[in-house]
């Protein structure tokens, strides 16, 4: 299982993919504290960038996975398997980013109930991005693997929620928002947000297919 078994190979993949996890960790709580903290103009600035800057950091992370599999002697499958795992963790850092440009590029002055509850579910299912990312070097063990699997299936949850709390929230907003523009931005906003979770299960799907191998 090229996520779950530590060898001298693969070593160097699971610590990198667990540095990208930290990204992710950093990037989700500074995006949930500029959720919280939106009505001041100058801490949503900085906590804004401090989602950009742990974006970046990923990117460096990503960088280096694609540089060691290019010289690595994995066999193609095992390299392909922690290509798409590296793609799929950069996509969610790329998307925090980018919902957090569009919050600012639309000029969006204050956030619904209905995106701060999205916005939520969003970073929680990060959160366990971040922790299933450190249990990769410990799947063989069974508990771990134990562990793995309901992590994924919280994270399934979480998008299951998400799905729902965005159907309420398009609904309500093409009921009663009067101004169009308006709509347009929040409704841009709450399919970003909603993505989110998305892309975390993605990466939850990746681990789970791997467990599931061994069975």
């Amino acid at each position: 299982m090229i996520f779950g078994k530590r060898t001298s190979r693969n070593t160097p993949f699971l610590e990198l993919f667990n540095e990208h996890g930290h990204c992710i960790g950093r990037g989700s709580q500074a995006f949930m504290l500029m959720v919280q903290n939106y009505g001041d103009e100058d801490l949503r600035a900085q906590h804004g960038q401090a989602v950009v800057e742990a974006e970046h950091a990923a990117d460096k992370v990503t960088a280096e996975v694609h540089r060691r599999l290019h010289r690595s002697d994995l066999p193609p499958a095992a390299r392909e398997q922690n290509r798409q795992m590296a793609n799929a963790l950069d996509d969610v850092l790329d998307l925090l980013q980018d919902t957090t440009e569009v919050m600012s590029l639309y000029d969006l002055r204050q956030l619904t109930p209905e995106a701060v509850r999205l916005a939520d579910i969003s970073v929680r299912c990060c959160g366990r991005v971040q922790h299933l990312l450190s249990l990769l070097p410990r799947l063989a063990e069974p508990e771990v693997a134990e562990a793995a699997i309901k992590t994924c299936e919280e994270i399934d949850r979480l998008e299951s929620d998400a799905d729902r709390v965005m159907r309420a929230a398009m609904s309500q907003l093409f009921r009663e928002e009067p101004d169009t523009r308006e709509l347009i931005k929040l409704k841009a906003v709450y399919e970003h947000l909603e993505s989110i979770s998305d892309l975390c299960e993605d990466v939850a799907n990746l681990v789970q297919g791997r467990l599931l191998e061994r069975f």
